[in-house]
């Protein structure tokens, strides 16, 4: 009996020997380079194995009969071989072909910052965003540390290159959001109405755009959401100006997530004094729910929602008499739901889409107006992209953006429109070399309102003649409706234009990164009064912008430290709405910069940031002299705290302090509207609502996954 099995054992052995086949070889590029770390496998099997520094690889398989081997390795086209396994040894010389769509080899990069999960050139992500000092987690207050926007202290929006917050459009997967930022009282900043961490990447452009994105004069901010959840958890915040909840069920192939957040600051502004006479302060209630589902081997449902309510009410006083006041009070409704679908349809083809819907409402209360107003617009979009060829990839699409507005006064006065815009638009990429690439695109809009067919080319040319550094050029037309309240005047008003040109050189290597970019803008159509009258407005306002920005980021130089540095030069002037000339607009400053700082300290699990910003003057204007826009405010400065500390890895302490100095900055001057006894308009001072703003949070996380967090959310 121990014969025999002894012989069984010996039989199996041999039938396993003799049925392995060796398989070996050496991978290189056309040069004749090594190529490392390549991953070499047999198509549908567990066999394969990866290069040496070499090149050379081997591994044995007990597949029989003809196979096909694949050698994959980021910057080159795939390598596909049928071989046949039949027991004896196979040598392959395995030549890979680089690939031209490769990120690796060029990109472009003019008036761009992109992010994301899949970028090889990322300069800002979600968790920047979340735990940049000063920015207590909002998306343009992050930004706006960087180059080509203006800080306007007032305002809270962004301001890019000598354009206004109007001009800077939000996109979500692609999706137009019609308001972006909660509502706020007069000369305080508001914030956006989205959360970073709800996002795997960011691209900020400053200028020179897809022809994919249109309605934005000049920016365009386009956030990518999560796909799906990573982990079925809840979520706890107890803040300091309110709580919130949230809870993330993650199954198989989708997710489900909803959050709940209470705000309201009266609790707060009772134990930091205030420099505006709260009636009623800031109070919110919203919510976020997210639903996320993958559809047979490729495709991808993403579902987003949000729902907001705020309120708030102060006293007004008087510039020349402080005892007269007025009540002010602001109620704002928002509801914003976004589809997202994207597949593949074959090996060279994708097709992805969606739909926004986006309804608001603010009636705004005074002792002697009421106005109310309600804008409801959905945006409709199918792109294509794909591969017509080894060097040329082909993105278009169309999409649709309608909106209706009504304005409504007490007294019934106001005015109303409905605005119906169709686009196209395609683009190519063309990889002349592994070295060069140009971008060709254009855009076609026809505005019902307006009744104008309108054609936006976009030009893009990016060459890279070393291994880390590049040079771009970009040129562009880009084209906006008017503000709301000016359509609502005149109907027939055209589209305001801007033309980019941009010039930028970017070098990135071992996680750090420099650019620097100069630029000039031309404005035409803007919208003008005509002799002073504010119902008499045509398109003839104009005006440039021009400048030069410079940023430099490090996050590799010492060891779990990361800081960048961004300078901004701006030149702007224009010649519309009710300027008597070409003059500076108000929110616009000529330096801007911004030094950020983050120091994780491991001993202690926690991480401390620092964030210090320096604005110039911004012009404005005194009735009482005869310069238009000939004063300057003087220049703000700010220096921001952050500290987030994990006792354990399901509790995060987080606190925060914007201005920690107690700098007092001023924005500006407003005068009353008619002058007194002696013949002077009064004037007063325009600045914080309070010297700074202390944040502290207690987040918890409970999951199965003890090592989960909140981190990611900072």
């Amino acid at each position: 009996m121990k014969a025999a099995l002894i012989s069984i054992i010996s039989i199996i052995t041999a039938i396993s020997v003799f049925g392995q086949t060796k398989v070996s070889g050496k991978v290189t590029d056309v040069r004749g380079n090594p190529v490392s770390l390549a991953n070499i496998i047999l198509t549908g099997t567990y066999d394969g194995t990866s290069s040496d520094e070499t090149g050379s690889f081997e591994f044995t398989t007990s597949e029989p009969g003809w196979k096909e081997l694949q050698v994959r390795f980021m910057g080159f086209r795939n390598f596909v071989k049928q071989v046949e396994l039949k027991g004896q040894p196979i040598f392959l010389s395995i030549e890979l072909q680089e690939d031209f769509r490769s990120l690796e080899v060029v990109t472009i990069s003019a008036g761009s910052f992109t992010a994301g999960d899949q970028s090889t050139r990322t300069i800002f992500r979600a968790v920047d965003i979340a735990t940049t000092a000063g920015a207590t987690a909002d998306i343009a207050g992050a930004l706006n540390t960087l180059p080509g926007t203006q800080k306007v202290g007032e305002s809270g929006r962004l301001f890019v290159r000598g354009g206004d917050g109007s001009e800077t459009r939000t996109f979500i997967d692609g999706q137009v959001v019609l308001d972006a930022y909660s509502p706020s009282a007069p000369n305080a900043p508001s914030r956006g109405r989205f959360l970073p961490f709800m996002f795997k990447g960011t691209s900020f452009s400053t200028g020179g755009y897809s022809a994919e994105y249109g309605q934005a004069l000049s920016s365009a901010l386009v956030l990518d959401s999560k796909d799906k959840g990573e982990i079925t958890r809840t979520d706890f915040g107890i803040l300091s100006v309110g709580a919130d909840a949230g809870h993330t069920h993650v199954w198989e192939r989708g997710s489900v997530a909803g959050k709940v957040q209470y705000t309201n600051l009266r609790p707060y502004f009772g134990l930091i004094n205030q420099n505006i006479d709260w009636k009623i302060p800031p109070t919110s209630i919203e919510g976020h729910a997210a639903f996320r589902q993958q559809s047979g081997k490729h495709g991808l449902l993403k579902v987003y929602g949000n729902f907001n309510q705020s309120d708030l009410a102060l006293y007004n006083y008087g510039i020349d008499d402080e005892s007269r006041k007025e009540r002010y009070d602001l109620s704002n409704q928002f509801q914003y739901l976004n589809g997202f679908y994207k597949n593949i349809l074959n090996q060279n083809w994708m097709v992805r889409g969606g739909f926004s819907w986006t309804n608001l409402y603010n009636q705004v209360l005074t002792n002697t107006t009421q106005i109310a107003t309600r804008e409801n617009g959905f945006h409709g979009k199918t792109v294509f992209e794909g591969t017509l060829s080894e060097r040329v990839e082909l993105k278009t699409g169309v999409e649709i953006i309608g909106r209706a507005y009504v304005e409504r006064t007490n007294d019934d006065q106001g005015g109303d429109f409905d605005e119906f815009i169709t686009s196209a638009f395609a683009e190519t990429d063309l990889y002349i070399t592994n070295h060069i690439i140009a971008r060709s695109g254009a855009r076609f809009e026809y505005n019902a309102l307006s009744n104008r067919l309108s054609l936006d080319p976009r030009l893009s040319l990016a060459w890279k003649p070393g291994s880390a550094g590049q040079i771009s050029l970009a040129y562009g037309k880009f084209r906006q409706s008017p503000k709301n309240e000016l359509l609502c005047i005149n109907t027939a008003l055209q589209s305001e234009r801007a033309d980019h040109f941009i010039l930028n050189y970017q070098h990135i290597e071992n996680n750090r990164t420099f650019r620097i970019e100069g630029y000039y803008k031309r404005y035409t159509n803007l919208v003008k009064f005509r002799n002073g009258d504010d119902h008499a407005l045509n398109n003839s306002g104009y005006g440039f912008a021009r400048g030069v920005e410079l940023f430099w980021r490090d996050n590799k130089s010492v060891k779990n430290i990361d800081y960048w540095i961004s300078y901004s030069y701006l030149d702007t002037r224009r010649n519309y709405l009710d300027f008597p000339l070409e003059a500076t607009p108000i929110f616009a400053s000529k330096h801007n910069a911004s030094i950020v700082y983050k120091h994780f300290i491991t001993y202690i699990k926690g991480q401390l940031g620092l964030t210090w910003s320096y604005t110039s003057g911004r012009p404005y204007h005194d009735p009482n002299a005869q310069a238009f826009n000939g004063g300057t405010s003087p220049a703000c400065a700010d220096l921001s705290f952050n500290w987030s500390y994990l006792p354990n890895p399901s509790l995060i302490l987080y606190l925060s302090c914007t201005n920690l100095l107690g700098r007092k900055n001023l924005f500006g001057y407003e005068f009353s509207p008619t002058p007194n006894s002696q013949g002077i308009y009064s004037a007063r001072a325009i600045g914080q609502p309070a010297k700074r703003f202390l944040f502290i949070g207690i987040f918890i996380t409970l999951s199965k996954e003890k090592s989960v967090n909140q981190l990611p959310n900072f």
